[in-house]
């Protein structure tokens, strides 16, 4: 069962499948890094208020499931965790100390995918949109009732 989150304004469920991958894709995630990559992960996913539901490091690349909330934008969202992300490395595991500028981490890209709603769900819910109003159309004046929604109650 998918767990919906709310805020005052609104009531969501936004997973995203991103992949990062290390500069010029070299297997450098290995050893005590692979190790504790996930924890600087998940450290700087909650300073930004999101969830991440899953991770998996491999040497030349790291997935990640994560749960942003609507106020974040995935860009901005992957940007902080890949710069930050990136400073703690060098600085826990390369020896610097300050002025990071010009050493990178991770290639500039990244891969996201959505993680959302069945399918099936969606098309049931756009093809009984037009019965929907019709019968809304056809109710009194003083009987107005708010349309069926599929994630009612969920």
């Amino acid at each position: 069962m998918r767990e919906w989150q709310s805020l005052s304004h609104v009531r969501w469920y936004c997973r995203y499948h991103v992949v990062i991958v290390p500069r010029y894709r070299k297997k450098v995630i290995f050893g005590q890094l692979r190790k504790q990559i996930g924890g600087i992960l998940r450290h700087l996913c909650e300073q930004q208020g999101v969830e991440l539901v899953e991770g998996r490091a491999m040497p030349d690349h790291v997935h990640l499931c994560l749960s942003i909330p609507p106020k974040y934008s995935v860009a901005n969202t992957v940007g902080f965790l890949k710069g930050k992300s990136a400073i703690r490395i060098h600085r826990e595991f390369m020896g610097r100390e300050r002025n990071f500028t010009g050493f990178h981490f991770w290639a500039r890209g990244y891969c996201v995918s959505t993680v959302g709603l069945d399918e099936k769900t969606v098309r049931e819910y756009i093809r009984n949109q037009e019965e929907e109003e019709k019968r809304q159309e056809n109710l009194p004046f003083g009987g107005l009732q708010p349309p069926s929604s599929p994630m009612k109650g969920r």
